[in-house]
């Protein structure tokens, strides 16, 4: 009697078929990928996050301290100085900071401006 039936009328009466496993993980993998593109989107807008938000330091010999000291952005966790550069930008001279988080491996830079030094 059920080879009478159509696929998708013998799919209705045993019930909805669940998700196959490669299915649902494909689903979970894009759902990671959007979640890291908005949090790589939200810390492109906080100070340091791109060259037209740099954070503003009194000397370059806190450069690498406070972005040592930066949490990763993706998972919270601790991040090491790759690089620390100089970069020009129009007349402007910011020190960017390439690092990687040592937990989950995502690259991050960071922007600073060197504070105008107060006459004396």
């Amino acid at each position: 009697m059920a080879d009478d039936l159509a696929p998708a009328a013998l799919q209705m009466a045993m019930g909805k078929k669940g998700r196959r496993p490669r299915a649902a993980r494909r689903e979970r993998e894009r759902e990671l990928r959007r979640e890291v593109r908005e949090r790589e989107d939200l810390a492109a807008r906080l100070p340091g996050g791109s060259p037209q938000r740099p954070i503003e330091v009194a000397t370059p010999a806190v450069v690498e301290v406070r972005a040592a000291a930066t949490a990763c952005v993706q998972c919270g966790g601790e991040l090491g100085v790759v690089e620390h550069a100089v970069e020009r930008r129009g007349d402007e001279t910011l020190r960017v900071v390439r690092a990687i988080c040592r937990r989950c491996h995502a690259p991050r830079s960071i922007y600073f401006r060197l504070a105008r030094p107060l006459p004396s």
